[in-house]
C-alpha cells in the first residue's frame, strides 16, 4: 500500500535534514569563512594594517557605514578607522598642511577635492580603482573625481533632486497618467488647470537659506535645456547669469512655476516654506512638486509614501533631445593621501558593486544611501524610492551635474541667488536679477 501525501512529506522533510547536517558537518571554518567573503570580492589578506577613513558622518549613519565595512576588514585583516566630525572639512585642512593627512578622505563637494589636490598631498588612484570607475560610473562622475586629466577619487554615495512628486492615488482619481516628456507634463499642467486645480506647489522659505529651492528649479532648466559644458561654464562664470542661454533657463521656469495659470499665486512662492510646499498633494491640493529624493522625509507619518500610496515621485522629464538622461544631484568621492597597499585596497573595495551593495543593506528597509554606481542590481534596494532614484542616477548615458548653486563661490551660490530668486518671485525682473548676481561675482 503506498504511503499518503502527509506521510510521504514526513519522510521527505526527515531526509532533507539529515542531508543538510552532513553538509554542514563537512563545512570546515576555514570554508565558512570563504563562502562569507564570497561577497565581498578578492582583497588581498593584510592583517594588522589600519587605515583611517576621515569624513563628515556622525550619528547613526556613522553606525551604518562601520557595519557595512565589516565583512572586509575580517577578510582582508585591514581595520578601518572610520574617523566621522562635525568639524571635517576645517580639520581636513588642518592635517593636510600639518603632515598628518588621513590614508583617505571621503570628500563631498568636487570643490574640496580641488583645493586638496592643489595642496599636493593627494594621490592619483590606483589602476583597479580607475578600472572599476571606468566599467561601473557614468563619465560625468568621472568627471568630477578628475582634477587636471588626472583621476583621484572614485565616488561613493549619490542623490538625486531631478524628481517631481505626486499623488499616485490622486492620479488615478483624476485619470491623469505620469508624463515621461516634457510636452506630456506641460499638457498634464494644462488639464490639471482646466480642472481649476493648482498643477504647480512650491515655496522657497528656508529660514536663513531661503530662496535656495529657487536655484534647484533654475539649474534643472539649465542642464535640461543646455546640457553638461554650458552648465559647467556657468558655474565657472564663462557664462553668466545675463548669458542669453540662462535668461532662456529663466523664462522656462518663469513659463510653469511663475504662472499664475499653474500655481496660482505666485508670489505666496517666496513665503512658503519648502517643507509645507508639498503638503497639499496627498489631497490634491497642489498636484506636483519638483523637489529631491529627500522630500519623502517632510510628509508626517500618516501619509503613505509608495507607488500606489498618498505620495510618490517621477524623474523630471528632458527637454532637448541631445541632452541625455540629465539628472542633478551631489555625492562624495574617496580621495587618498598615500598609496601603502592597504590604502589602495580600501579604495579597491570602495569603488566596487559589492561596497555599494552592502552599504545598502546596511541602510534597511527604511533605505536613505543610494549609489550611481551601475553594477548594483536593482533588487538590492528594499526601498522603492531609493530604487527609482538609482534607475536614473546609475545609467551609464546619463547627463549627471552637481547641484550649481553648491559649486560656486559661496557669495553667490548660497547668497545673492538665492536672495535675487526670492526677489524673482516678488515681481524683480528677470533681468535685473541676472544683472544682481553677476555683480556679486568675486573678482579673485
Amino acid at each position: 500500500m503506498s504511503m499518503n501525501k502527509k506521510a510521504f512529506r514526513a519522510v521527505v522533510a526527515a531526509a532533507a535534514i539529515s542531508v543538510l547536517a552532513t553538509v554542514v558537518a563537512t563545512v570546515s571554518p576555514a570554508q565558512a569563512a570563504a563562502n562569507a567573503c564570497a561577497g565581498v570580492g578578492t582583497y588581498a589578506k593584510q592583517p594588522g594594517k589600519t587605515v583611517e577613513i576621515m569624513n563628515s558622518v556622525t550619528g547613526q549613519e556613522n553606525a551604518r557605514y562601520q557595519a557595512a565595512l565589516i565583512a572586509f576588514q575580517n577578510c582582508t585583516g585591514i581595520t578601518i578607522n572610520w574617523n566621522g566630525a562635525n568639524d571635517f572639512e576645517s580639520q581636513l585642512g588642518v592635517r593636510v598642511q600639518g603632515g598628518t593627512a588621513p590614508d583617505i578622505a571621503m570628500i563631498p563637494q568636487p570643490g574640496l577635492l580641488q583645493k586638496m589636490v592643489a595642496t599636493g598631498k593627494v594621490v592619483k588612484a590606483p589602476a583597479q580603482t580607475l578600472a572599476n570607475v571606468n566599467k561601473y560610473w557614468s563619465a560625468g562622475w568621472k568627471g568630477y573625481g578628475t582634477v587636471n586629466g588626472t583621476f583621484y577619487a572614485a565616488p561613493n554615495s549619490a542623490n538625486n533632486k531631478s524628481l517631481v512628486w505626486y499623488s499616485p492615488a490622486q492620479f488615478k482619481k483624476f485619470g491623469y497618467t505620469v508624463p515621461t516628456t516634457w510636452d506630456q507634463l506641460m499638457a498634464l499642467s494644462d488639464k490639471m488647470a482646466a480642472k481649476g486645480q493648482i498643477a504647480w506647489c512650491g515655496g522657497l522659505g528656508s529660514g536663513t537659506a531661503t530662496g535656495w529651492p529657487g536655484t534647484d528649479w533654475l539649474e534643472e532648466i539649465v542642464l535640461r535645456t543646455q546640457g553638461a559644458q554650458v552648465y559647467a561654464d556657468w558655474i565657472s562664470h564663462k557664462v553668466k547669469f545675463s548669458d542669453p542661454k540662462i535668461i532662456a533657463a529663466f523664462d522656462k521656469v518663469a513659463s510653469f512655476m511663475k504662472n499664475a495659470k499653474y500655481v496660482g499665486d505666485v508670489k505666496a512662492i517666496a513665503t512658503t516654506t519648502f517643507q509645507a510646499a508639498g503638503q497639499g498633494i496627498p489631497t490634491s491640493k497642489c498636484m506636483m512638486l519638483q523637489q529631491a529624493s529627500f522630500y519623502a522625509s517632510q510628509y508626517p507619518a500618516n501619509v503613505k509614501v509608495s507607488a500606489t500610496g498618498d505620495v510618490w515621485a517621477f524623474y523630471l522629464p528632458g527637454i532637448n533631445p541631445a541632452v541625455k538622461t540629465p539628472v542633478e544631484g551631489g555625492g562624495e568621492f574617496f580621495a587618498a593621501f598615500n598609496s601603502s597597499a592597504a590604502t589602495q585596497e580600501v579604495q579597491n573595495y570602495l569603488s566596487s558593486p559589492q561596497w555599494a551593495i552592502a552599504r545598502i543593506a546596511a541602510a534597511g528597509p527604511s533605505g536613505g544611501w543610494l549609489s550611481a554606481n551601475n553594477g548594483v542590481p536593482a533588487s538590492a534596494y528594499t526601498n522603492g524610492l531609493d530604487a527609482l532614484s538609482a534607475k536614473y542616477l546609475s545609467d551609464k548615458n546619463s547627463t549627471f551635474v552637481f547641484d550649481a548653486s553648491d559649486a560656486m563661490p559661496a557669495a553667490v551660490g548660497a547668497g545673492t541667488e538665492w536672495t535675487e530668486l526670492t526677489n524673482w518671485f516678488t515681481g524683480k525682473s528677470t533681468a535685473d536679477v541676472a544683472a544682481a548676481i553677476d555683480a556679486s561675482w568675486p573678482t579673485a
